[in-house]
């Protein structure tokens, strides 16, 4: 038990307080100098805290970005390993041109190819340097990972209308006129 102070030993001789009352009094005290309320903190604790805190931000970004990089070299392997499994063998005399940008690139097929790639049943795809032909199912693999790596894909809906010269007089006039089916571009 606590030591009760001498006010607390008059109280209990004269019979006005109990013995458990004088040693509830006592514990409190302690508790009241032991539990004593948190310091304020000082400018070095808040200034440690802010750092910290901070600190802690820089990390959850760094480490997100890590995350996003690492996920992105994922599809992109992802996407390679689909084009090489899936390629169609090229082969032919046959010049196939198309747009990749602004520039136009040239691949050899042959009528077969050729064909199958004007219904869109093949779509023409970028592997590191070079240009692949792959079926539409694994076109349709690789667009849900990296739809840049299409270059050419002419069953695909893309709801834009015809290409036009922006006049429409001169697109009425030309319109009167057949392309040949034999024409090779």
């Amino acid at each position: 038990m606590a030591k009760a102070n001498p006010l607390q030993e008059q109280l209990l001789k004269a019979g006005l307080v109990k013995k458990s009352q004088v040693s509830q009094a006592a514990r409190e005290q302690v508790k009241a100098r032991h539990g004593k309320a948190p310091v304020a903190p000082t400018d070095s604790q808040r200034e440690a805290d802010r750092l910290r805190a901070e600190k802690a931000e820089r990390d959850r970004a760094i480490e997100a970005e890590r995350k996003e990089k690492s996920r992105q070299q994922e599809l992109q392997a992802q996407v390679r390993q689909i084009i090489e499994s899936n390629r169609v063998k090229r082969e032919g005399e046959s010049e196939y041109r198309f747009n990749d940008g602004t520039v136009i690139r040239t691949l050899l097929v042959n009528a077969a190819l050729r064909r199958q790639l004007a219904a869109g049943t093949l779509v023409i795809v970028r592997l590191g340097e070079g240009f692949e032909l792959v079926p539409r199912a694994a076109a349709d693999k690789i667009r849900e990972r990296d739809a840049g790596v299409i270059v050419l894909d002419n069953g695909k809906d893309t709801g834009a209308p015809e290409p036009g010269t922006g006049n429409a007089d001169d697109d009425a006039y030309y319109a009167q006129f057949q392309v040949p089916d034999d024409l090779i571009w």
